[in-house]
């Protein structure tokens, strides 16, 4: 029974380690929010996952230091309802960011982004009016766009070489005017009207030099969030998939060793019995 506590516990300390990557994700993820993907709600329930996670082993692990049933118990009950949430996240979280990708522009190393791209539960929900006016604001405030400036001997680089730079999917929606349109590229974030004619885009009337104004009312702007967003998620998932897997291996040696936990007490409560009834009795005159 000790060889099978002191399994336990150490189990229970390798779930706590594992906690730190998935909420170290969520972290990360609540950074980005903060920086460039200005979405803020899928990493809250990853933190949480990860505080919890990380609560129950605590309680595992003293539970089997201590030999207390009850925290084993807790810890495999609460953990196994943490492991099924992670799998419903983890799923939700691939499905809400599967569709949608940047287009390949000719002569330009940067990718265009089209919110038609993109559909589903995400994508209604950033391209909603009321939802969106606050995403704008936080990349304007993020100054993703500010950023973007570069000079070559005092000047702003010139356009063969601002083309041939690989923008990120929020500098590309919304700090310049798709590339349909057919703006005259003169630095950055400043484009003028060609003298052909306007594509068909709506964007192209939503585009303005003002830097407060830029395109962050564009639906490029909308898709290269949400393609930033997919971006983060897709290198977050791949790391609380591996946690996954691992979390349910060592709830399962966990559990085994718990259910030879209770072998042994029940061996041992059923020994102290036949020996008990196979005493003989004394008798006293």
């Amino acid at each position: 029974m000790r060889t099978s506590n002191h399994l336990i516990g150490a189990l229970n300390f390798l779930t706590f380690l594992l906690s730190i990557p998935i909420l170290g994700g969520g972290i990360w993820l609540s950074s980005r929010a903060n920086n460039t993907d200005c979405l803020q709600f899928l990493q809250w329930p990853l933190i949480i996952i990860g505080v919890s996670i990380m609560v129950v082993s605590l309680a595992g692990f003293a539970g089997a230091c201590y030999r207390n049933t009850f925290l084993i118990r807790l810890y495999l009950v609460v953990m196994f309802f943490i492991i099924a949430v992670l799998i419903g996240f983890i799923i939700f979280a691939y499905v809400v960011t599967d569709k949608g990708s940047g287009r390949t522009v000719m002569n330009r190393g940067y990718m265009d982004y089209y919110l038609e791209d993109y559909s589903g539960w995400l994508e209604e929900r950033v391209a909603s009016n009321s939802y969106w006016g606050k995403i704008s604001s936080c990349v304007r405030d993020s100054k993703v766009c500010a950023t973007m400036g570069r000079t070559v001997g005092g000047v702003p680089e010139a356009s063969d070489m601002f083309f041939r730079r690989k923008l990120t999917p929020v500098q590309s929606g919304c700090c310049k005017p798709p590339t349909d349109c057919g703006y005259v590229y003169q630095n950055e974030t400043v484009w003028n009207l060609g003298s052909g004619l306007m594509g068909s885009n709506l964007d192209c009337n939503r585009w303005s030099n003002d830097q407060q104004q830029l395109c962050y009312a564009c639906d490029s702007c909308k898709a290269g969030v949400l393609a930033s967003l997919k971006k983060s998620w897709r290198k977050v998932s791949v790391i609380n998939i591996i946690v996954m897997i691992i979390l349910v291996i060592v709830y399962i040696i966990a559990y085994a060793a718990y259910r030879n936990n209770r072998r042994i007490d029940n061996d041992e409560s059923y020994g102290e019995a036949r020996m008990t009834k196979s005493q003989p009795s004394t008798f006293h005159f």
